[in-house]
């Protein structure tokens, strides 16, 4: 019988996610000089900072190659963040070994197919709402949340919560 996915979130001790589609809803301005912008939900900064505050580990896998993404999530903490990769599979088992991390413990949230096999690799394979549809075929949880709309608030705060490590109030942990 498998498991219900939030049996599987008490090993987790890694997320991975991807950026466009998922830390951004996918869609972009582009700036009279060319300059792709792009927007970030401050709750999924504040969930990714407070993961990392309480010992998680957090990596991003992205094609992308925008630099102002760069500044924004080491503002946040995140020291593990690989843009511009053409290879997700390898990048994720590269950091992997790096860390000594196994696949049962790593969360990872994609929304479109470059995802599709590094999350065939993880234990828990998330997407947001609006992934497309062979993400959501082989994910264990589909967030209730669109990409850069909260969906990576839902499933860190998931995780935590299940560990006991989400702050409800202010001296609070559940």
């Amino acid at each position: 019988m498998e498991k219900n996915y939030k049996e599987y979130l008490a090993d987790i001790t890694t997320f991975i996610f991807d950026v466009d589609g998922v830390l951004t809803d996918g869609s972009i301005q582009i700036s009279t000089d060319g300059e792709l912008l792009r927007t970030m939900d401050i709750k999924d900064g504040y969930a990714m900072k407070h993961a990392i505050d309480q010992g998680y580990t957090i990596a991003v896998i992205s094609g992308g190659k925008n630099e102002g993404v760069r500044h924004r999530l080491r503002g946040l903490g995140l020291t593990d963040i690989f843009l511009g990769c053409q290879d997700k599979v390898l990048q994720l088992e590269e950091f992997m070994d790096l860390y000594n991390i196994s696949p049962h413990q790593v969360l990872y949230m994609g929304d479109d197919i470059p995802d599709l096999y590094p999350m065939q690799k993880v234990a828990v394979a998330t997407c947001p709402q609006d992934a497309v549809a062979e993400i959501k075929e082989i994910s264990k949880y589909i967030s209730h949340r669109k990409g850069g709309r909260g969906c990576v608030r839902d499933v860190i705060e998931q995780v935590l919560k299940v560990q006991g490590k989400w702050i409800i109030e202010k001296g609070t942990e559940i």
